[in-house]
């Protein structure tokens, strides 16, 4: 008998809430199909009232590609495919609006999300749909950033999360075996062919093949401009809460409101290099 899923839009421009699938179960083609058409029309699905395992959120994630393994691996947690993050305080990074780990040649084009413990109050997470902020842009601005591109680094992500015992990973080392890369100012979506935005106040460093000032202006003209709340949804987490993110066309920042401990789960499906 066919699985009925219910998809309810958060917004009118990102994320979906979807019931009729347990993500800690194997998943048919059909469903899993239907799972991937809501995911890129909506870059945001949230699956509530789940009881999951890290082995069965890696199986669910894989059921949409194969497992990225977690570059900057923090020093939390049993599972190689799991990135694990251990926090009391979200200031300083992740509530920078971002994509995860875009200073790598090829960044995750999704991620799944589980917060295993949240604070008693706060720490939701906000999305940006980038697709959206790409056609919001005059048509002079898209016919720019068009033409450009940006180089993303790692040294600020590593140098903070050093600062914060959350991994012992060797800066210098890391920076040899994860140099700078250049990537699109914007990108087209490999599996849906839209246009995204693809710049990020966490890693990108500057635009490349311009002066610094020219740099420094577009790219904070830039960063406010995917903050615009038309952009946006907002999720709050319980235990029981699952999220697939398009790590590609979508941004999302933590909401640094909380200072009780905050524990998240990323298993991130591989990407290619972003054209």
């Amino acid at each position: 008998m066919p699985v009925t899923i219910t998809v309810q839009p958060l917004t009118g421009t990102i994320g979906a809430e979807i019931t009729g699938v347990d993500p800690s179960s194997a998943l048919d083609a059909a469903t899993v199909d239907a799972v991937r058409a809501a995911w890129h029309r909506y870059l945001v699905l949230v699956f509530r009232d789940v009881t999951i395992t890290p082995e069965q959120q890696i199986a669910f994630a894989r059921a949409f590609g194969d497992i990225q393994m977690p570059p900057l691996r923090t020093k939390f947690g049993e599972h190689a495919e799991v990135n694990v993050l251990d926090q009391t305080s979200g200031k300083g990074d992740a509530d920078r609006w971002h994509n995860d780990n875009t200073y790598t040649a090829t960044p995750a084009k999704g991620s799944v999300l589980h917060v295993v413990q949240v604070p008693g109050t706060g720490g939701d997470t906000c999305f940006a749909n980038m697709y959206a902020a790409y056609d919001a842009l005059s048509p002079g601005m898209r016919q720019l950033v068009d033409g450009l591109r940006a180089e993303h680094d790692i040294t600020r992500s590593l140098r903070r999360a050093i600062q914060r015992g959350q991994t012992d990973l060797d800066l210098a080392a890391t920076q040899e075996r994860l140099p700078p890369v250049v990537h699109p100012v914007a990108i087209t979506h490999p599996e849906t062919g839209r246009r995204a935005l693809f710049v990020n106040a966490q890693s990108t460093e500057r635009i490349v093949d311009v002066p610094d000032a020219e740099s420094d202006a577009l790219l904070a003209f830039l960063y406010e401009h995917v903050k615009s709340p038309e952009f946006q949804c907002r999720v709050r987490w319980d235990e029981s809460t699952l999220v697939l993110l398009d790590n590609l066309a979508a941004q999302h920042s933590a909401v640094a409101d909380y200072d009780e401990r905050r524990v998240l789960h990323r298993v991130s499906i591989k990407g290619g290099r972003p054209v």
